[in-house]
């Protein structure tokens, strides 16, 4: 029947009793169960790990600099690795990047909190943070241009000119 059809036989499932065999195109199966794995794997979101490294004897202006990022980054939903490098003396005297990372932890705590355990290197002390609520980024529910009545509101607030 499949060869006067110019089809396929294709055994569907195997391990039923008796075995299930559908009369079909075999290549436009393959494309179609390819089409849907493609479909699924674009709804899921990818989780990154971005870095941010800080500096025992870190300025205040870069402290605030880079927790900016960092609460960008929580807030996008991905995670964030927090390295407090250290060099020359500064490497017998890691308590001092413990002290910067329990500032981070306390600043970022109604964004983020500490995933796991905090790792000691001889040149650094790290740890990693992740969102307390995945928030993130959807492609269709960003509004990158600004709605109409968001425009509206903005001329609103800045007044007559």
């Amino acid at each position: 029947m499949a060869k006067d059809r110019n089809l396929d036989l294709v055994e569907v499932a195997p391990a039923a009793n008796p075995p299930v065999c559908r009369v079909m195109d075999y290549g436009k199966f393959l494309y179609e169960l390819h089409k849907k794995a493609h479909e699924a794997k674009k709804h899921q979101k990818q989780v990154q790990i971005k870095e941010i490294k800080f500096r025992p004897k870190i300025s205040i202006h870069d402290y605030t600099f880079k927790m900016r990022h960092v609460e960008r980054f929580l807030k996008d939903g991905n995670k964030v690795k927090i390295t407090v490098m250290l060099r020359g003396r500064e490497k017998a005297k890691p308590e001092l990047a413990h002290k910067i990372l329990d500032r981070v932890f306390e600043d970022i705590k109604e964004l983020g909190q500490r995933d796991g355990t905090i790792r000691t290197q001889p040149w650094a002390v790290s740890a990693l943070l992740t969102a307390t609520k995945s928030g993130g980024k959807d492609a269709k529910t960003k509004d990158t241009q600004g709605s109409q009545k968001k425009i509206q509101s903005n001329r609103e607030e800045e007044g007559p000119s």
